[in-house]
C-alpha cells in the first residue's frame, strides 16, 4: 500500500459489459480501505442512463457527492442494466441518485480539466476502461477559465499514470491481428490519445488476454452479497450475464493495477510505444525510452487476482456489516 492514498479519476464507459460496475464497486472499496481518493467518474459512451447509474453506484457506496461528467460524442450504446437506476420501491428509487439524466451531468472534459486544476502536482493515476474519447479530447482541450494550462500541460502537471483497459499485444486464440473492442469501438479517439498523450506520463495497459484469464466468479455473485436485500452489483451482472456465467475482469485489472501497482499481482513487458491502426489493431514496438508498457500475469498471480477482485468487489460498503441484509 503506498504512503498516502492514490488519487484515482475513473473513465469508463458503463454501459455495454458489466465488468464497468464490477471495477466502480472494487474501487469504491479500495477507498474505503483508504488505499486511494476517487476524484471523479467520466463516462465515454452515449446513453441516457449512464450518468444516473454512476450517481446512484457512488451513492450506494456513500460518495454521492462525486462529480460525474459525460461525453457527448461518442458511441451509442444500449445496455441491459442501466434501467436497474429507474427501478423504484414504495415510490423510492430502490438506488437513489440525484442525476436523473446524463443530460443532467456537466461535459467529461470540464470535469477532467476542473478535478486535475484541483490536484497536487504528479498525484493523478487516470483509469480509463472504455473508448478513449474523454481523454483525447482533454489532451487537446485548450486553456480556459478552469486553468491556464492546455490540455497536455494539465496532463504532465497532475497525472503520474494511465491504467488504460484497451488493446491485444499478444495473440488471442491464434488470431494475430485481434481487433480489441474499447479500440474498435472508437478507433479515432484511441488513435488521438496513443499519437498525443505525452511521452512522460507513463501508460500501462492491460489487454484483452488479462480480463479473460481471471474471470470473475458466478459463485461470488450467488453467495458473496447476502447482507443486503438488495444490491445494485448482483442484481447489474445477472441482468448482463445471467448466473451461470463468469464474466472477465477486464476493467478490474485496470483498477487494481492503479492502486496496487507494487503488490506483485502483474508483471510488466519492457517499455515500448502503443500505436493503433486505421482498423483498430493496436501495435507494441520495443522502445527503450517508451512511454508504454503492458501488463503481464503468470498462473500463480492470475488465481491472487481472481481471489483480490472478488473479495474487494463481495466487500459491504463501509460503515455497513456484513452479516445480514
Amino acid at each position: 500500500m503506498a504512503d498516502r492514498p492514490v488519487t484515482v479519476i475513473f473513465d469508463t464507459d458503463i454501459s455495454g459489459d458489466v465488468d464497468d460496475v464490477l471495477a466502480l464497486a472494487m474501487l469504491h472499496t479500495l477507498a474505503d480501505r483508504g488505499e486511494c481518493t476517487v476524484a471523479a467518474v467520466t463516462v465515454s459512451k452515449i446513453n441516457p442512463l449512464t450518468a444516473p447509474f454512476v450517481d446512484a453506484v457512488n451513492t450506494f457506496y456513500g460518495r454521492g457527492d462525486l462529480p460525474v461528467g459525460v461525453t457527448r460524442d461518442a458511441q451509442r450504446r444500449d445496455s441491459k442494466y442501466l434501467k436497474l437506476v429507474e427501478e423504484k420501491q414504495q415510490g423510492q428509487y430502490r438506488y437513489p441518485h440525484d442525476l436523473i439524466t446524463a443530460d443532467d451531468a456537466p461535459d467529461a472534459v470540464t470535469v477532467l480539466r476542473q478535478t486535475l486544476a484541483q490536484s497536487a502536482d504528479h498525484s493523478v493515476v487516470l483509469v480509463q476502461v472504455g473508448l478513449a474519447a474523454n481523454l483525447a479530447d482533454l489532451i487537446e482541450s485548450p486553456a480556459d477559465a478552469i486553468s491556464p494550462l492546455s490540455g497536455v500541460e494539465l496532463v504532465r502537471r497532475k497525472v503520474r499514470l494511465v491504467s488504460v483497459m484497451a488493446g491485444a499485444f499478444r495473440p488471442v486464440k491464434g488470431n494475430t491481428h485481434f481487433l480489441e473492442a474499447n479500440v474498435r469501438n472508437g478507433i479515432g479517439s484511441m488513435q488521438r490519445f496513443a499519437d498525443q498523450w505525452p511521452a512522460d506520463v507513463p501508460v500501462v495497459w492491460s489487454d484483452f488476454l488479462i480480463g479473460i484469464a481471471a474471470p470473475y466468479p458466478r459463485e461470488s455473485i450467488a453467495r458473496d452479497f447476502r447482507y443486503r436485500e438488495h444490491h445494485i452489483v448482483p442484481e447489474a451482472y445477472l441482468l448482463h450475464s445471467g448466473p451461470d456465467h463468469d464474466r472477465p475482469t477486464w476493467d478490474l485489472t485496470s483498477v487494481l493495477y492503479a492502486v496496487r501497482p507494487d503488490d506483485g499481482y502483474f508483471g510488466l513487458s519492457k517499455r515500448g510505444t502503443v500505436s493503433v491502426d486505421d482498423d483498430g489493431f493496436t501495435r507494441f514496438t520495443p522502445d527503450p525510452q517508451g512511454r508504454d508498457r503492458y501488463l503481464t500475469m503468470n498462473a500463480i498471480q492470475t488465481a491472487r487476482v481472481v481471489e483480490v477482485q472478488r473479495a474487494l468487489v463481495s466487500q459491504p460498503p463501509r460503515g455497513e456489516s456484513g452479516g445480514g441484509k
